[in-house]
């Protein structure tokens, strides 16, 4: 019966040490999910984006450094690609339909 229960505490305790390292794992993974995306927020110090007056914001999205912003001004949609950075646009589309 001793060695029955020496065998019993050495596998739970493996198996705890098992759960330990695991948990600490997955709090380390958690702890270090932020900082290990390409972009930060450092790369966004854009202050304002120029759209046409009346329009309305659809969607923006931030992504790589640039900020893509979707805006419907009467019932023209268009899409504007800004630089996070400088602010400055990259691109202008116009969505049309087919």
């Amino acid at each position: 019966m001793a060695r029955a229960r020496k065998s019993f505490m050495i596998s739970m305790g493996i198996l705890v040490i098992g759960f330990l390292a695991i948990g600490g794992a997955l709090i380390y993974r958690s702890a270090n999910a932020g900082s290990g995306g390409n972009s930060s927020g450092a790369d966004y110090v854009i202050a304002s984006m120029k759209i046409p007056s009346g329009a309305e914001v659809v969607s923006a999205v931030a992504a790589d450094g640039k900020v893509t912003l979707t805006y419907r001004a009467g019932l023209m949609t268009s899409v504007r690609i800004f630089d996070g950075k400088t602010g400055e646009m990259i691109r202008e589309i116009p969505v049309v339909s087919e």
